[in-house]
């Protein structure tokens, strides 16, 4: 076991996963199909829910459809790793302690700290107050109910709603309540026209199933503020709601910051090409909770990106513990998949930068992409289970990724 990490009084080495996203699950069952029953190493997730939260599917939890009840002590179960059921209040990165519930204080020796991000609704004034989000369970729940009663009201006059974010997940939602609530007039915001990123034919596509969907695209436009009636764009002009969904930009929690470890502008752990803090090398930061950077830049938050997160920060601490340098990481993007309710959607491909490829899916094949990519994370953790090498593959990105950061 490497000194430099050192143990607890026991002699066992704590492995703590703070967070249980897809990166941070991904860490801690690669982490317990490892080691998780070996003697003197102990590793422990912690997490606000014991209910696993499929984020590729909350626009659908927020029309009132139904998700799949995926338990995380049952995913563990027989493993060796623990679970411990709270929310994260404090980080003491010198002390090397975590803070639960402000009543409860867990040491580690290790870290991976793997709390993610959610939108962004402080820095628009009123968002925060007057707008529904899609950042767990119970915030699409609010979002369902909110669009039921509207929809039962839409017999007798048609409701708005305004979705401020041009993105991923504000073109999903958008598409999703349209597709649910015919009755209803749905009104897609942002700074970009959809599909803007996408090659010429995938975004056309996606922009003719939203107006097929009904959906009211207005691209060029920022919000400056959210009413309790609708938004008010920069420039002065008002647009009418009867419930407004933020889903523009991001934001982390800044328990990295409070803790002392490096974080970017944006308050993400800045990382070394091992995904450790280049602070505090015993603490390893994944998903969107890092600032990974690549030869073509700073990842951006997703599924695809944050499981390898996990799983590489999992292979870099056995590895540490058997005496050995971590690698670094390397990882280049493969697709864009984006969902038009149910019955629709469109997969761009791209190179490993995230700049689309000429190849593009769409229709009921775009469809069948879209779901096996979005219910593939829980049956991975379980093979990884099992099979702990079977998480270890993903593209490495070849020549767009080969030789940054200390690549060996």
């Amino acid at each position: 076991m490497n000194a430099r990490y050192g143990s607890g009084t026991s002699g066992t080495h704590r492995v703590l996963v703070i967070g249980a996203g897809y990166a941070g699950v991904a860490a801690a069952v690669q982490l317990a199909g490892r080691v998780g029953r070996r003697q003197g190493v102990e590793v422990t997730l912690v997490n606000a829910r014991e209910r696993f939260t499929e984020r590729m599917r909350l626009h659908m939890a927020a029309t009132g459809q139904s998700l799949a009840e995926l338990n995380l002590p049952e995913l563990l179960a027989g493993t060796g790793a623990g679970f411990v059921r709270g929310w994260v209040t404090a980080v003491d990165a010198s002390a090397r302690t975590v803070r639960i519930d402000d009543a409860r204080v867990l040491r580690y020796d290790t870290l991976v700290y793997a709390l993610g991000g959610v939108a962004d609704a402080v820095t628009v004034p009123g968002a925060e107050e007057f707008a529904y989000s899609l950042d767990g369970p119970r915030d699409a729940g609010a979002l369902a109910e909110r669009l039921g009663r509207l929809g039962r009201l839409g017999e007798e006059g048609r409701g708005t709603v305004v979705v401020c974010g041009s993105g991923l997940t504000g073109i999903e939602a958008a598409a999703e309540i349209a597709e649910r609530h015919p009755g209803l007039d749905v009104v897609l915001l942002g700074r970009q026209e959809p599909g803007t990123a996408m090659n010429a034919r995938a975004g056309a596509y996606l922009r003719g199933a939203l107006d097929r969907l009904g959906v009211r695209v207005r691209g060029g436009v920022e919000v400056a503020k959210v009413l309790p009636n609708g938004v008010e764009l920069v420039g002065g002009e008002s647009v009418a709601a009867d419930a407004v969904l933020w889903t523009s930009g991001t934001r982390v929690s800044p328990l990295a910051a409070a803790a002392g470890l490096t974080v970017d502008e944006r308050g993400r752990i800045v990382t070394d090409a091992a995904l450790r803090s280049v602070s505090h090398p015993q603490v390893y930061a994944v998903g969107d909770a890092a600032a990974v950077r690549q030869a073509y830049g700073v990842m951006h938050g997703t599924c695809q990106g944050g499981m390898p997160t996990g799983v590489h920060a999992a292979l870099s601490i056995v590895r540490t513990l058997r005496g050995k340098r971590p690698r670094a990481f390397r990882f280049g993007y493969y697709h864009t998949p984006v969902s038009l309710g149910r019955n629709d959607a469109v997969v761009q491909f791209t190179r490993p930068d995230d700049s689309p490829r000429r190849i593009c899916l769409t229709g009921r094949a775009a469809v069948r992409y879209k779901e096996t990519v979005t219910a593939s994370p829980w049956p991975t953790y379980g093979r990884m289970k099992k099979m702990p090498a079977s998480g270890a593959f993903w593209p490495r990105g070849g020549r767009f990724t080969r030789g940054a950061r200390g690549d060996r």
